[in-house]
């Protein structure tokens, strides 16, 4: 059966590669309608989510925010496997490091950073696009898939960038193999923890929201600078990446300041824009 669909996924992966970008938005928008006309996918877990974190705003509007998320969402899906057949040139011009400079004094002083995120804008292209923008080892962290052969197709072909995927599983592991190299530690953190004990809770979007411990845990372990890692939308199909400090000295702060820190500033981005955040997951599922 895993070779079944890995044949299909193969397939379907030539198969959005080879349309040229224009008509790609086309095939998003198909995938739209079907999506939220005819199946209405998770349509009410989207909209509790967006009534809740948005309590003052009225029927149109959350309608409104309703429909972007879902352009939002199935122009990241065919981004997402385009990108197996994009060329370097292109990933580099459709997903663009405004500000690497930020970066460059924490390399001249030998320390590793960690760059942190949310399931905002287009972050599956930042897993090709930072290597490509930097000098130093990009590792990204991710969940496994459970075909093993699709996963080791995605390991393979995020690698060919220069990037490495390393299993969420491995995290210490890993931190502790690179700690005396210059490395870029990518990782998302927003989405919904499965250890309650484990986890720092915040305020996010009006909500009590618990995140997961990671990457404040090997921040204030290793005393990495942590930075926001902001990816807009320029236009479809363009993005525009903006780096900004969120803490020189993790081993100055209290525990979970930190987590607090990020909270604030991915629920900042999310305010400005909130269509393009990833409203289809069940993000408050876990209650305090």
């Amino acid at each position: 059966m895993n070779l079944i669909l890995t044949f299909f996924f193969l397939f379907f992966i030539f198969l959005v590669g080879i349309i040229p970008f224009p008509l790609l938005y086309l095939f998003s928008d198909i995938i739209r309608l079907l999506l939220s006309r005819v199946f209405g996918y998770r349509r009410d877990v989207m909209r509790d989510n967006l009534r809740k974190c948005f309590p003052t705003a009225n029927d149109a509007e959350i309608n409104q925010m309703l429909r972007a998320s879902y352009v939002n969402l199935t122009d990241i899906l065919v981004e997402g496997i385009k990108a197996f057949m994009m060329t370097k040139k292109q990933i580099i011009r459709r997903h663009r490091l405004m500000n690497p400079e930020l970066l460059q004094p924490y390399f001249e002083k030998g320390q590793s950073i960690i760059g942190v995120t949310g399931h905002y804008g287009n972050w599956e292209w930042g897993s090709i696009s930072a290597s490509l923008q930097m000098r130093q080892r990009v590792l990204g962290f991710y969940k496994p898939l459970t075909n093993k052969y699709i996963d080791r197709f995605v390991r393979n072909s995020r690698s060919k960038s220069g990037t490495t995927l390393v299993s969420i599983y491995e995290t210490a592991a890993v931190f502790r193999r690179y700690r005396d190299e210059n490395v870029v530690y990518l990782m998302a953190a927003d989405q919904s923890p499965t250890n309650r004990t484990k986890s720092y809770w915040v305020e996010f979007l009006g909500r009590d929201t618990a995140f997961l411990h990671g990457p404040e845990n090997y921040a204030r372990t290793y005393n990495y600078p942590v930075i926001y890692i902001d990816v807009q939308r320029a236009k479809r199909g363009f993005y525009e990446i903006y780096l900004s400090v969120l803490c020189e000295d993790p081993s100055i702060l209290k525990e979970g300041e930190l987590t607090a820190l990020y909270a604030k500033k991915l629920e900042s981005v999310i305010q400005k824009k909130p269509e393009n955040w990833l409203w289809s997951h069940r993000r408050w599922k876990m209650k305090r």
